[in-house]
């Protein structure tokens, strides 16, 4: 029904879209970002967020700060409009917004897993979770003695069952590599967003299935650069490849067989959308491979909110706030070990 969402739309999501789109007028401009890269210490920093959103939550924190108290308490507004609006949201957006933080779930158990094969404590491993990856029962999966009880747990009280219950067996957790373990989640929880989003129809379809196309685009990319030299064999890395997206099926064909970056770079040059991103680089590298994805990501996500009557401004401007604390914990990091010549590195302006 895409072209009539503007007669229902605005009964249960106007409020929302209204609320998200204010918040992403506060989002940090390039003059922020130049007068942050200016900043001496972390008070400087400190000192010109409290002209923006961000002043409420760091005009009480003692000097001398911690670049890890800056993100914190950024993070913590993140997580404050994303409760006020699930709060607010009816379905299908509630549950739309739910998925949005499955990926820090994931995150989170694949840590707390990492952890208990390690024998780490409970209340650190707690403590480094992403506060939107929560869930109610996080804490019970810290306490398992075993692989066999954590995946129990996981299928039993986790949102992530389906994911786990399809991709993973409780043998595969005890000799699965944690980043496959990790990807192998990461791909059926895509392909189940995707499937969700086409459902929805209309406008939230086909604006999300850029975005999500992008990032399975992305993670394929990563993933084949990853495994270069390593004991990951062409099936395996095929199978962690999400089955929709710009690549989806000849590009996953051919970087299932690379075998080096410039391999790679050939097979991303013959899709017009991705040569752009890989100009920017020069032959043989990739290290600002990931800023000139975040660049398109951003670019794309932006133009998300130049459509109305969608669900995908809510998972634009999630993307752009935590865009935006990867930006400023980079340039805190930089003025904290007085490394100021690197500040402009990988930052990735939003406006």
């Amino acid at each position: 029904m895409y072209g009539f969402e503007a007669l229902t739309f605005n009964i249960h999501g106007g409020y929302l879209e209204a609320i998200v789109r204010g918040h992403r007028a506060g989002l940090l401009t390039a003059a922020d970002y130049n007068n942050l890269c200016q900043c001496e210490t972390l008070d400087d920093i400190k000192m010109h967020l409290s002209a923006t959103e961000y002043a409420p939550y760091l005009q009480n924190e003692p000097s001398p700060l911690h670049t890890t108290t800056i993100v914190e308490k950024c993070t913590l507004k993140l997580v404050d409009e994303y409760k006020h609006m699930l709060c607010q949201a009816t379905e299908p957006l509630s549950t739309f917004l739910e998925y949005i933080t499955y990926g820090h779930m994931i995150d989170n158990v694949v840590l707390i897993v990492t952890g208990t094969l390690h024998e780490r404590d409970v209340q650190e491993l707690l403590e480094k979770c992403h506060p939107l990856g929560m869930f109610d029962s996080i804490a019970t999966l810290a306490v398992a003695q075993n692989m066999r009880e954590l995946y129990r747990l996981v299928l039993v009280d986790t949102p992530l069952a389906p994911y786990f219950s399809e991709c993973i067996t409780s043998e595969d957790l005890d000799d699965m590599n944690i980043e496959i373990m990790r990807n192998t989640l990461y791909k059926a929880y895509l392909e189940d967003f995707y499937k969700f989003c086409q459902k929805l129809g209309g406008a939230t379809a086909e604006i999300m299935s850029d975005l999500l196309a992008f990032e399975a685009d992305r993670r394929a990319v990563n993933i084949t650069i990853n495994s270069i030299g390593t004991e990951l064999t062409r099936d395996d890395r095929r199978k962690l490849y999400s089955s929709f997206g710009l690549l989806y099926p000849y590009g996953h064909e051919e970087l299932a067989i690379c075998e080096d970056i410039d391999q790679v770079r050939g097979v991303m040059e013959k899709y017009p959308p991705y040569q752009s991103i890989f100009a920017k680089l020069s032959y043989g590298e990739s290290q600002m491979l990931d800023k000139a994805f975040y660049e398109e990501e951003v670019k794309r996500l932006c133009l998300a909110f130049e459509q109305q009557f969608h669900y995908g401004v809510f998972f634009a401007y999630m993307r752009l706030r935590e865009q935006e604390i990867r930006n400023l914990m980079w340039i805190s990091e930089c003025v904290a070990q007085n490394q100021k010549s690197r500040v402009h590195d990988s930052v990735v302006f939003i406006f």
